[in-house]
């Protein structure tokens, strides 16, 4: 299938990366999480192109009505920084702000405006529920009282550890896709450790596609999800041994999981749109938590973002079928539900937590030894 890779999201990639030695010493200083640092690098690095910034109001008033930044362009996750009350009075008055996580001093921020918000109306739009047990909800209606908004300079990377081996920056995967002579490219999100009917659909779109950008998300997840380091771990064993090395790119993807089901299935093709993807694959219940989405929910969505200049891929979900012997979906396979054996991440946890390992049909043995070798696998 013909393509072409986009330009960034709005354009053109951000880069927020302070080339000058701006110095931080007697700034007004703010601690943040390393979640919400990893966000910050993501907005530098031109991840989250066109952001600069933490959004000032009137973007977050547009993205939480319309899904749009107030010029129009698709942004359906608002980047935010909450404070409270005193903070935001005096950071107000600071106009810069020094950002910090521990004894590192790694950014600056340019304080535009400080403005209060409707946590539970906010939380409702994004991710389409006011329930408290939704982990995103949850987050939403314990933020403090004000948020700031204003654009970030960077002086600062985070360390290098074994979870960032495989990061790359948009401008590094553009021009590595450049090198390699794609044309299309289809990038696929996972939360989860492969098994093999994420292999056949993976493979599938390479039959289509010139270029799989595996994009696994290493961040901040639900109790129950499995750890970073397996999920990284697992990925790698599968690529090595199962990839052309020529047709696919691994790339790790560090911010959290939001649960945002279909806006986040927007949000997450944006972010594979400034890496150079031309295409994006959506998965059954993309993003998704609980039953607070339609399986199919964040499929719809993409028919309010033509403009989006990414094209989603939908495929069937993928089972195995005892009658034919191999994978397949029910656009190829006649036979009925008896003869299908589905695979679910849920699945994969609950055989890992009792230490069985997955039949080779499931899960390739050089994964399943991967992550069985780990302790305590999950979140």
């Amino acid at each position: 299938m013909v393509g072409s890779i986009p330009l960034p999201h709005g354009g053109r990639l951000v880069n927020r990366f302070l080339v000058s030695d701006k110095k931080t010493d007697g700034m007004f200083t703010i601690s943040v999480n390393g979640d919400l640092r990893n966000d910050i690098e993501n907005i530098a690095d031109g991840v989250f192109s066109p952001l600069e910034g933490f959004v000032v109001e009137r973007d977050f008033q547009s993205i939480v009505k319309t899904g749009r930044l107030e010029n129009g362009l698709a942004w359906t996750v608002p980047i935010v920084l909450d404070v409270d009350d005193p903070t935001a009075a005096k950071m107000k008055d600071a106009g810069q702000v020094a950002l910090t996580t521990g004894s590192d001093r790694f950014a600056i921020l340019h304080v535009e405006e400080t403005y209060s918000f409707n946590k539970l109306a906010a939380a409702k739009a994004v991710y389409q529920t006011e329930d408290i047990k939704h982990p995103g909800v949850d987050k939403m209606v314990n933020m403090k009282n004000r948020l700031v908004g204003g654009r970030v300079d960077v002086v600062k990377r985070i360390k290098q550890s074994p979870l960032r081996k495989y990061r790359m920056i948009p401008a590094e995967t553009r021009a590595e896709i450049s090198r390699k002579g794609w044309k299309s490219v289809v990038g696929f999100q996972t939360r989860n450790v492969p098994h093999v009917a994420h292999e056949m659909l993976q493979k599938a779109a390479l039959n289509l596609y010139d270029g799989l950008f595996v994009n696994p998300l290493i961040g901040k997840k639900k109790q129950g999800d499995f750890k970073d380091e397996v999920i990284l771990a697992a990925y790698v064993a599968l690529i090595d041994n199962y990839y052309p090395k020529d047709r696919a790119m691994f790339v790790t993807l560090h911010t959290e999981m939001r649960y945002a089901g279909p806006k986040e299935a927007i949000h997450h093709a944006i972010m594979r749109k400034n890496f150079g993807c031309s295409h994006f694959i959506v998965g059954r219940d993309h993003a998704g938590v609980g039953n607070y989405y339609h399986p199919f929910a964040a499929h719809e969505i993409f028919k309010g973002y033509a403009d989006l200049e990414i094209h989603p891929v939908f495929f069937p979900a993928f089972y195995y079928c005892k009658k034919c012997l191999s994978y397949a979906n029910e656009r190829n396979c006649p036979h009925g539900l008896e003869f299908r054996e589905e695979l679910s991440g849920t699945k994969m946890r609950n055989m890992v937590s009792t230490g069985e390992i997955p039949p080779e049909h499931l899960m390739r043995p050089e994964v399943a030894k991967m992550i069985i070798s780990f302790n305590e696998p999950f979140v």
